[in-house]
């Protein structure tokens, strides 16, 4: 829960910077929601966000997405979220003949919503789960009674999150969890309710606002890939250059379980996609001797991207490390039980997310899931595959070592990328990957599945995706270009994004390459490229120029496709 005040985030309105990334956010309710548009507003302030925000008047949400000409479509918004109060449902539900069936008519009605958005606007859907008051009727026979308000509020959450899992569109925000781990009592409205249909409390608004300003920017590419830990009194008790494996608790007995837990949650976090990696002030095969041998550690070595032990102050490893990841700094969350280790890191590395963990290893676990680090708007089978993938590239760079030249090393690397228009079964993993990458994404568009599909459907654009493999492993999908005819002679690069794992394989050059194939074979004569500048990639702001395209003005690049030399690469194309 965060500890900023509603009070201090109507203040942060006054001081936006109008130099902040800036997203347009609508809200639309069923009840009173202006407090809840201020707090919003107030905590993308202390996320370095600007939020743009249109609040509805009470209770138009139907007025607003039934009129094309409407205040919402006028203000083309980004992102939308609904609020449908569970202190109204219930007004609704006492009033209903079909009570048994009260929750699956709620759910087609939010359904319908959504539907009505997305006819006339792009913008990606926020929706609330729901409050679940117990109206008292039934006692707690109401978990048995279908024709109680709690049943069917409960069914009601249920069907909401199958409803999302079939959305490419919709992302939900969990106000039930936040009113649950705050308790239901002092973060409902009361009196506020009945005066103002406001059903929140000012004091749970902030927590609220974090949890949507966090969605929003996950979908806008910011979010969390990799986590560095400690080891001693970190990912286990004790000390292993002092306790040997023997003493170091871990394990289902004392504190041991406490750090058991906590291991089982970071191989989760593991499995869900977030790296792994150690950092610890230690002889290396001492740190690592807990991960061999110790027969209750559920974490193991091959758990982790990189491993770095050693006597070194940790803020230059963890510079190191990033810089083999190849992720930003803003990415990286770093554990460590020890007070100056964690004001060294976080004084010495802007940007890296270092939580302040309590003195009681008990209580590392429950402060972590509380701070809610790992808010994410997708998963997909390849995210399981990230830590396999790293561990490969570590094997990439030590094999660079044998070679005279880069280019011996690339020859020898067996590259073979397959390209080709979007196929259906990629919508998913595309989707995600417009949305994570930053680095090297020329003008940063985010796409939904949903969006995704239409592009490719769309006879106004031409999609391509790349995918590159070689005799170390498969990449996977990790390129995506999608091309706008412009008119009949000119295809405008709509956009163009690529993974950093493959950065300088002659990837870029091979992308290009099928580019302008593509433009010669459907008869076009001039490809144009845009970069459009972000505080993350900067990396790519003269691609075009070392790609061989002319450059127009500051953002715009040209090429003629009949003049078009192919580029160098030790890529060769996939057939059959």
């Amino acid at each position: 829960m965060t500890d900023i005040t509603f009070s201090q985030l109507k203040k942060n309105c006054r001081r936006e910077a109008d130099t902040a990334p800036t997203y347009r956010v609508a809200v639309l309710g069923n009840c009173a929601t202006q407090h809840l548009a201020a707090a919003i507003r107030g905590y993308a302030v202390e996320e370095g966000l600007r939020f743009v925000m249109f609040d509805a008047d009470y209770d138009q949400i139907e007025a607003q997405l039934r009129d094309p000409g409407s205040e919402l479509f006028s203000f083309n918004p980004e992102f939308v979220l609904f609020y449908i109060c569970a202190e109204k449902l219930y007004t609704e539900f006492t009033e209903t003949a079909d009570r048994r069936h009260f929750a699956e008519q709620i759910r087609d009605r939010i359904c319908g919503y959504w539907s009505m958005l997305s006819k006339k606007s792009g913008a990606k859907i926020l929706q609330f789960t729901f409050a679940e008051p117990d109206d008292g009727v039934f006692g707690n026979y109401a978990c048995k009674a279908e024709d109680s308000f709690l049943f069917q509020i409960r069914k009601l959450n249920y069907l909401m999150m199958e409803a999302f899992s079939h959305s490419q569109q919709a992302f939900p925000v969990d106000l039930n969890g936040i009113l649950s781990r705050a308790g239901m009592d002092g973060s409902c409205g009361g009196k506020l309710y009945y005066i103002a249909k406001m059903p929140l409390s000012t004091a749970i608004l902030p927590e609220v606002a974090r949890q949507v300003t966090q969605v929003i920017k996950t979908l806008t590419g910011r979010f969390k890939k990799c986590v560095i830990t400690d080891l001693d009194n970190t990912l286990w008790g004790g000390v292993i250059g002092d306790d040997g494996l023997e003493g170091i608790q871990i394990g289902e007995l004392g504190t041991g379980h406490a750090f058991e837990d906590l291991q089982r949650w970071l191989k989760e976090l593991k499995r869900r996609g977030i790296m792994l990696a150690v950092c610890s002030k230690n002889e290396e095969a001492a740190a690592k001797l807990p991960f061999e041998k110790h027969p209750e550690m559920i974490l193991h070595l091959d758990d982790f991207v990189v491993f770095t032990a050693n006597w070194e102050d940790k803020a230059s490893n963890i510079r190191n490390m990033q810089q083999t990841m190849n992720i930003g700094m803003d990415s990286i969350v770093f554990l460590d039980d020890n007070p100056f280790e964690r004001n060294l890191v976080r004084e010495n590395l802007p940007g890296i997310t270092v939580p302040e963990l309590p003195e009681d290893p008990a209580e590392y676990l429950p402060y972590l899931r509380s701070c809610n680090l790992f808010e994410t708007a997708s998963f997909s089978e390849e995210d399981m595959q990230r830590t396999r993938q790293y561990q490969e590239e570590a094997r990439r760079v030590s094999e660079q070592e044998n070679f005279k030249s880069y280019d011996e090393y690339l020859e020898n690397l067996e590259m073979v990328a397959e390209a080709g228009p979007f196929d259906p079964f990629q919508y998913p993993r595309i989707a995600q990957l417009t949305q994570r990458s930053n680095q090297f994404n020329l003008r940063t568009v985010r796409c939904t599945q949903q969006q995704v599909e239409e592009l490719a459907k769309s006879d106004r654009f031409l999609t391509l995706s790349f995918s590159l493999k070689d005799r170390f492993g498969d990449h996977g999908l990790i390129s995506v270009v999608i091309l706008e005819k412009a008119d009949d002679a000119t295809l405008f690069m709509y956009n163009w994004l690529m993974s950093c794992r493959v950065l300088k394989r002659g990837m870029e050059e091979f992308i290009i390459n099928t580019v302008m194939e593509t433009a010669r074979r459907e008869g076009f004569e001039t490809v144009i490229g845009e970069y459009i500048q972000t505080p993350k990639n900067a990396m790519v702001r003269d691609i075009y120029e070392r790609m061989g395209f002319e450059r127009l003005d500051e953002t715009h690049f040209r090429a003629d496709v009949s003049r078009f030399e192919p580029m160098k690469t030790f890529i060769h194309r996939q057939t059959g």
